[in-house]
């Protein structure tokens, strides 16, 4: 059975649906079609809002039909068809949304007035349908305008329909009971377009509030102020207050917007970016906004408390970014607008941000959070801001003057300005990565030009503010040389090296760019010239040069325009020759620059992350990041949201790094840690070491693989190894102290040198040794040619035969291992002595760590005793004098490249704790055996033609 409130309910929306149908028909069709085609901007929008109205009307006229054929279906089949499947109650959200928007549109009709003033356009037609409008109306006069009575017969149906609506879902809800299904639904409906009610009372009165200011205000500050969307909450006429220091003859507050009037002046805050706080003092409160804060002051507290409450319940309904439903402040609770908002705004005030528009989050007034800075020009920075400010991670672009070209700036910012790692490209001309500080590059960086430049240079060293200053490393692609040294302000400044791609290098002092004083000039034959000459290398002034056979020319040199070079002097040809080994070792740059000073720019950082106690929030900036690039996206947006790699994706959090070295403080557990960092360039360690690699390049490979800076490059390795401990050492002090610990105290330099060769040196030569193996290469090629050829000659030895030329005694011959067949003889057996020794020794060349090189060799020593200890069937303990013979022998067997190199670097890099011990004998033993088979006689003797032929048969 449909009880009776059902039935009333059908009948009800019979009537609003044919109330609606007529007002469509008698009101509003002819509104629009009586309406003349607006030319001004404001009777252009008063069409578009009847025209709004019209749809909205039309959508309510649409679902009020929907619910009536629901009502329908229910009292003609009451059995089958239940209370839940009524319209008003199953969708019952959406039929609200329908009301709500026609309030919306005829509210904003009367804020604009867009009754009055299409009645004024044709009011002959309207005064005709007075009678019309008045079957609409409910005791309403004839007397009045023809807009107010169009506006009255527009709502008076819906108020009416609205509260019929409530009275009688209540009624339903009492008459139902408490156990139906459908109970809930009703109640739903009922509470709903309650406050639906409220809503509309409040909003109906808010637009005849702002339609009746409009009337107070001049007409210019009413072209300025009159729009639809505004909806006056508060005006100072009404409860007075006061504005300082700003100053303001009025207030008012709308529904989006607080707006200060002073004259003809008009101050508008959108809402959004407004913050409102408490005063402490009087009856005043503070408000805060992008580029403005002043205080409102009421004359007594019922008039402060008033300003601030709907002051801040305006904002949090301008957030919201709809109107308050059910009503505006309804309720005891007091909503709070949050302090951090996303909103969209424009600077006005002059300054940098002068015409930008920020978009992103904001805090008590200032872009704080991420968000996108964009000016006029082009130009546009997205990132992290704290209190206004670029501070933290961000990605700048700056426009070129010529078309389709930016300087884009990827990099850590601090209170606006650059400061930690960055990576900044200028267009596509030239890369600079580095870092920074206020703005400027500062510290370690490299400059780079583009692959294509028609000049390619590299500058990688130390920057102070902006400008090449300190030690670094310039290539010249152009001129095809690399100059190694000091600079200041963007020039060579101070003692330089410089190596051309021709094999000459030379060492003296620049100042402003130009080489001053005499210098050291070594050709590529190693030929020695001391005294002044020209960038380009000419001999001018006073000289003395050494030639590689000894003999010596001093005197003055010039050059003259299709002359050549001449010189007066004299030639000294009675000195004896020169030992070549030491002529081609001579190693420039030793004591000119002190390696402890070489690379400070690339340690500072380092150290004063440490120093600053390893905060997080500066992680990234130490340790850089890995970002996206490519000219196609630089030019859209989403080349500015380009996403990196944060360190803490493959390392941890500074918190997990130290934490983690806490636990790896045992030797072997430290190794295992200490390799495992180094490998990871995201670790603070890993990236020290890829620092250090880049700079060991920048030197070393390339044009600057000259073997006349093996000193500076086997100096640097080892510093490099000494930071980075001392680096690790200061980690662990700080995971130490934030535990409340102490590190015990600090390492002598024994202990010290101790871990470094021990532990830090084998675990980061390999990084290095590419470039520092080249250079040993070079050095000692002389000596490794000498070498090899005696190889090739003692190759062409049968085994015994070399035995036997080595002076090793017979009853140390293993011939037990000689397989003879019955047409061989024993001088005829080759590479079958000594094998395990010479396969040992072949392994010297598998890694690049001085230790383990050396454990190779002791490994070699002692497959040499084993075979001459099963030989002599007893234990034998090899003197000098026969373990060096047959060590030759193993080495020749052996046939290890370039074995000069690898000898003079294990004895460079080897740990001093094994200096006079075990290993220094060994390595001592294997340079005799070097040195031997270099030996000129040892060449010549080798030779076929001086064997007995007959013994080979």
């Amino acid at each position: 059975m449909c009880s009776p409130e059902e039935a009333a309910l059908l009948r009800l929306e019979e009537v609003f649906s044919a109330t609606l149908a007529r007002i469509n028909s008698l009101i509003l069709q002819p509104l629009l079609s009586t309406a003349p085609e607006p030319l001004e901007p404001r009777g252009r929008e008063c069409l578009r809002l009847l025209q709004q109205l019209h749809r909205s009307s039309q959508q309510l006229w649409e679902v009020t039909e929907g619910s009536l054929h629901s009502l329908r279906e229910r009292l003609r089949h009451p059995d089958s068809t239940g209370l839940e499947s009524l319209l008003l109650l199953r969708d019952a959200d959406h039929v609200l949304q329908i009301y709500m928007e026609y309030v919306e549109s005829y509210t904003s009709c009367v804020v604009v007035q867009a009754f009055q003033k299409v009645a004024k356009k044709r009011s002959e037609y309207w005064w005709g349908q007075r009678k019309v409008l008045r079957q609409l109306l409910w005791g309403v006069s004839s007397e009045g305008s023809v807009g107010a009575a169009l506006a009255q017969a527009l709502r008076q149906p819906l108020t009416h329909h609205l509260q019929q609506y409530v009275l009688l879902l209540l009624k339903l809800a009492d008459a139902i009971g408490e156990h139906h299904p459908a109970r809930e639904l009703v109640v739903h409906a009922a509470t709903h377009f309650g406050d639906l009610q409220s809503f509309t009372r409040q909003a109906l009165d808010q637009a005849v509030a702002t339609q009746a200011l409009w009337h107070t205000l001049s007409s210019r500050l009413r072209d300025v102020l009159c729009t639809p969307a505004h909806r006056l909450l508060q005006d100072s006429q009404d409860i007075p207050v006061t504005v300082t220091p700003l100053r303001a003859e009025r207030v008012l507050l709308f529904d989006d917007a607080l707006v200060l009037l002073q004259g003809h002046n008009v101050q508008t805050f959108d809402l959004k970016l407004v913050w409102v706080n408490p005063g402490q003092d009087g009856y005043v409160f503070r408000i805060l906004t992008p580029e403005e804060e002043f205080f409102i002051c009421a004359k007594d507290s019922q008039g402060q408390v008033v300003w601030q409450w709907k002051v801040t319940q305006a904002v949090c309904q301008a957030l919201r970014g709809k109107k308050d439903f059910p009503v505006l402040g309804a309720g005891l609770e007091t909503s709070e607008p949050p302090a951090c908002r996303c909103v969209v705004y424009t600077f006005r005030a002059e300054g940098r941000l002068c015409q930008a528009t920020y978009e992103g989050e904001w805090c008590w007034g200032r872009p704080h959070g991420k968000g996108t800075l964009k000016w006029p020009d082009g130009q546009n920075h997205v990132g992290d801001f704290c209190q206004g400010l670029e501070h933290g991670f961000g990605i700048r672009l700056v426009p070129q003057a010529s078309e389709d070209k930016f300087d884009c700036y990827k990099c850590h910012w601090q209170e606006g300005s650059m400061c930690g790692y960055g990576i900044c490209e200028h267009g596509m001309d030239e890369v600079y990565k580095g870092y920074f500080q206020a703005g400027l590059r500062h510290g370690f960086g490299v400059l780079e030009s583009a692959p294509q430049a028609s000049q390619p240079f590299r500058y990688t060293g130390h920057w102070e503010r902006g400008q090449r200053s300190g030690y670094g490393i310039e290539e010249d692609g152009d001129r095809g040389e690399r100059y190694i040294g000091m600079w200041q302000a963007n020039q060579r400044h101070g003692p330089g090296v410089v190596v051309t791609q021709a094999g000459v290098c030379y060492q003296g002092t620049f100042q402003a760019d130009k080489m001053v004083g005499s210098g050291i000039l070594l050709s590529e034959d190693d030929s020695l010239y001391e005294g002044t000459f020209t960038r380009d290398l000419t001999l001018i002034g006073k000289g003395k040069v050494t030639f590689p056979n000894g003999f010596t020319l001093e005197g003055s040199f010039g050059s003259g325009a299709g002359r050549g070079l001449n010189m007066q002097g004299v030639l000294d040809t009675a000195a004896l020759p020169l030992d070549p080994n030491s002529t081609c070792k001579r190693q420039l740059g030793l004591g000119v620059f002190p390696v402890e000073s070489r690379w400070q720019g690339a340690y500072s950082p380092f150290r004063d992350f440490v120093h600053a106690g390893c905060p997080g929030d500066l992680q990234e900036a130490l340790l850089g990041f890995h970002v996206q690039s490519s000219r196609e996206l630089r030019k859209s947006q989403e080349y500015l949201r380009c996403e990196r790699t944060h360190p803490e994706d493959n390392a941890g959090s500074v918190e997990d790094i130290l934490e983690e070295l806490l636990q790896h403080r045992k030797p072997k557990a430290l190794q295992q840690y200490l390799r495992k960092a180094l490998s990871n360039s995201l670790h603070p360690l890993g990236k020290l070491l890829q620092t250090l690699m880049l700079t060991f390049q920048a030197t070393y490979a390339g044009v600057g693989a000259n073997k006349h800076l093996q000193g500076l490059a086997q100096e640097e390795v080892k510093q490099h190894a000494q930071e980075i401990w001392a680096f690790y050492r200061g980690l662990l002090r700080v995971a130490l102290q934030r535990k409340g610990q102490a590190l015990e105290e600090d390492e002598d330099a024994e202990s010290r040198d101790l871990q470094v060769y021990g532990l830090v040196l084998p675990l980061m030569l390999d990084s290095f040794y590419s470039e520092l193996f080249t250079l040993y290469l070079l050095l000692h090629e002389r000596e490794d040619s000498l070498y090899s050829q005696g190889i090739t000659n003692l190759s062409l030895f049968p085994d015994t035969k070399l035995l036997e030329f080595l002076d090793v005694q017979k009853h140390l011959w293993p011939l037990k291992d000689l397989t003879l067949t019955t047409s061989q003889r024993y001088s005829l057996i080759r590479d079958k002595c000594f094998l395990s020794a010479t396969e040992c020794l072949q392994k010297i060349i598998t890694t690049v760590d001085p230790r383990e090189k050396l454990e190779v060799l002791e490994r070699t020593y002692e497959e040499i005793e084993t075979t001459v200890s099963r030989v002599l069937g007893r234990e034998h303990k090899l003197p000098m004098d026969d373990l060096l013979p047959l060590l030759i022998y193993v080495v020749s067997r052996a046939r290890i490249q370039h074995l000069g190199a690898e000898i003079h670097l294990i004895r460079d890099m080897m740990d001093p704790v094994h200096t006079g011990g075990l290993y220094d004998f060994l390595l001592t033993a294997l340079e005799s055996c070097y040195e031997h088979i270099q030996k000129e006689d040892m060449r010549l003797h080798c030779l076929p033609g001086h064997w007995d032929s007959r013994e080979l048969w």
